[in-house]
């Protein structure tokens, strides 16, 4: 293979990893030649090196996204489109398990979690695949002399950052879209997990897109990222990622050429258990919703609110069960929790934990790293919590979870929505008079 490819050994596969910059349909390395490492999160080792993209590397990519715009891509029909997307989940299809290996290896998760991921992101292709050839306008009645209609027709060039947590399905969530409805797309991948993303960049080409329809970079957010926000040829941006960052996409939309914005951002998300809910789906559901994928999600149930009737027996059944996750190598069977992704995320949650034992907050479970190597955080569950502790405020995106006790229904909404995210929530109880009451008042969704 050419030095833009690299072999790559993973206990499932053996595969060659594109290292370069993916361009107009060709490998191509960095206008300035720059590299960095992405990091092994299980072992803290480097994996290898891949190119790094700068503000060049972007404009290159841009040009290639427009006059694929302008050009051949306006005359492949909507079928056609739909027929490439089809073509390429099914190649992602083929190599399922060399994707989900690069996933456990890159970001850290566990493998088994990671095929579902893969397979979520080819489904999710399937799905905009379907939409291409179904997207309409309307004839409109207006008098007999006039034909009205309306039609709908593609933004143009898109740029798309997507985050390190869900790596390939996010990279599904933007193209698959964007693509479907005849736009063009220029694709960074997080610098913590580029590797899947390059991957699958590969497999584009052999589902025989055309030069430039979609271009895939990996390179830095203060570099690259701010490149794309900024663009001047760059018609609508998507991002998914922290709140810090949407408000910077926002203002650089603004200040160019008033970009189309989608965003996707942080939440801090209330879990309320009632008195009366089945307190087995309760536990079981709320272990996994802020326990899954390490509590690296952005929509993690990462507050319960447990009524004051079924604290005390909640809380003793809940320490249990998180204290029964199973850390470890994420390619081992029963691993259900692996690494954080990075030395800095691991940092900044245990930076979190250390300020709710400072804050008075009590450590009923967890609440130290674990192992000796690799970014492993144990399972940490705070009770004594009050909603004012920046534990219970501020997005922590890992494996940390508060235990707040309410008395009503009244207080569970007010606790519910005292943070300044809104992202998502969820109500535990057998009476769907409360349930849907509740989740009306509740400021998510």
């Amino acid at each position: 293979m050419s030095n833009l490819f690299a072999t790559v050994e993973t206990p499932v596969a053996k595969y060659e990893q594109p290292t370069g910059l993916f361009i107009n349909n060709e490998w191509v390395k960095g206008a300035e030649g720059k590299t960095f490492e992405t990091i092994n999160p299980t072992n803290e080792k480097p994996i290898i090196s891949v190119c790094e993209a700068t503000e060049k590397d972007v404009d290159t990519a841009v040009a290639a996204a427009r006059a694929a715009f302008e050009g051949s891509w306006r005359q492949v029909t909507p079928s056609e489109r739909g027929r490439l997307i089809n073509k390429l989940a099914d190649l992602m299809e083929r190599d399922i398990d060399t994707l989900a290996a690069i996933e456990a290896l890159d970001n850290g998760k566990a493998f088994t979690m990671a095929k579902v991921d893969t397979a979520n992101a080819i489904g999710c292709l399937r799905y905009y695949a379907g939409w291409a050839d179904k997207i309409h306008g309307q004839t409109i009645d207006t008098n007999p002399e006039t034909l009205t209609y309306t039609r709908h027709e593609p933004v143009g060039v898109c740029g798309q950052i997507i985050p390190w947590n869900f790596p390939l399905l996010m990279w599904s969530w933007k193209i698959g879209p964007a693509v479907a409805a005849g736009n063009t797309v220029v694709m960074k991948t997080a610098e913590q997990t580029p590797l899947s993303g390059l991957y699958a960049a590969k497999l584009i080409k052999e589902a025989g897109f055309p030069p430039g329809v979609i271009n895939v970079i990996s390179g830095f957010g203060r570099v690259a990222g701010a490149a794309i926000s900024s663009h001047m040829d760059i018609d609508k941006i998507a991002f998914t990622g922290s709140t810090l960052v949407g408000r910077t996409i926002l203002q650089a939309a603004a200040k160019s050429n008033l970009k189309k914005v989608t965003l996707e951002l942080g939440g801090k998300s209330p879990n309320i258990v009632f008195d009366d809910a089945d307190i087995d789906n309760a536990i079981s559901w709320s272990n996994f919703g802020i326990f899954f994928n390490h509590g690296q999600c952005c929509c993690a149930g990462s507050r319960i609110l447990v009524q004051e009737g079924l604290y005390d027996k909640f809380v003793a059944r809940f320490k249990e069960r998180a204290s029964q996750n199973k850390l470890g190598n994420p390619f081992e069977q029963d691993t259900f929790q692996g690494p954080q992704v990075s030395q800095l995320q691991f940092d900044r949650i245990m930076e979190y934990i250390n300020h709710g034992k400072q804050a008075g907050a009590t450590v009923a479970v967890g609440g130290d790293r674990y192992g000796k190597e690799g970014y492993f955080i144990q399972p940490t569950v705070f009770t004594d919590v009050t909603s004012d502790m920046k534990i219970a405020q501020e997005e922590i995106f890992g494996p940390v979870v508060t235990i707040q006790k309410f008395k009503d229904e009244a207080e569970a909404i007010k606790i519910g929505n005292s943070t300044d995210y809104g992202l998502a929530a969820a109500v535990h109880t057998k009476n769907v008079n409360t349930a849907i009451r509740v989740s009306n008042a509740l400021k998510a969704g």
